[in-house]
């Protein structure tokens, strides 16, 4: 349900679980995070976390949600895993991002979406907590206003909002998306692997 590919230095990282809206489970997040704790010593510089079909993800599966997945420390394992890669990652968003999704996305250095893409996080609504790394990132990223907005207020927003916001970083039509995302690691693809991560260690 996760597949990665490689092209060159670039890894691919694509949620493959379209049938069920890329909903996470145990496995999915454990194969995330194995990808991106890997990659560095492959020679990769740059990752690039997408999914397929029209959704980026609704977050976690329900039916797994049922067994615990919740509290599992998976989520931080995979979202700390990407946060930690010395290289770029860039969240290539093909869809609406929701619910514990969000993680492994706000843990990427960079955000691009669809103009189709919503972004909420149902925690207040659903009674659950945020995993424990995603208001943090939140913060830094919107603001705790906004980041309130989303969490207790339960706000869904769109595309364009979040542009503005500064949750993601670029708007893109979905039949460029991946080209998108390579255009903006193709500077750190070229670069030493050192000068890399010394410039994303300075910029985090």
């Amino acid at each position: 349900m996760i597949a990665t590919e490689d092209q060159g230095a670039l890894r691919i990282i694509r949620l493959s679980r379209a049938d069920k809206a890329n909903a996470l489970t145990r496995e999915m997040l454990d194969a995330v995070a194995l990808a991106a704790e890997t990659a560095w010593e492959a020679g990769v510089k740059a990752l690039v976390l997408t999914g397929e079909g029209r959704v980026f993800s609704a977050g976690a599966d329900l039916e797994a949600m049922g067994q615990g997945l919740g509290r599992d420390p998976a989520w931080e394992r995979a979202s700390g895993a990407i946060a930690n890669f010395p290289g770029l990652s860039v969240a290539a968003l093909n869809g609406t991002l929701a619910g514990g999704a969000f993680g492994i996305a706000l843990a990427c250095d960079l955000r691009i979406a669809v103009p189709g893409a919503n972004f909420f996080y149902p925690v207040m609504r659903l009674g659950h907590l945020p995993q424990p790394s995603d208001p943090g990132r939140l913060i830094a990223l919107i603001g705790p206003a906004r980041a309130r907005m989303i969490l207790m207020a339960g706000a869904k927003i769109g595309a364009e909002e979040a542009l503005s916001w500064g949750l993601i970083d670029r708007i893109s039509p979905a039949e460029h998306l991946k080209e998108t995302a390579a255009e903006l690691a193709k500077d750190a693809l070229a670069a030493p692997a050192g000068h890399l991560e010394t410039i994303a260690r300075m910029t985090r």
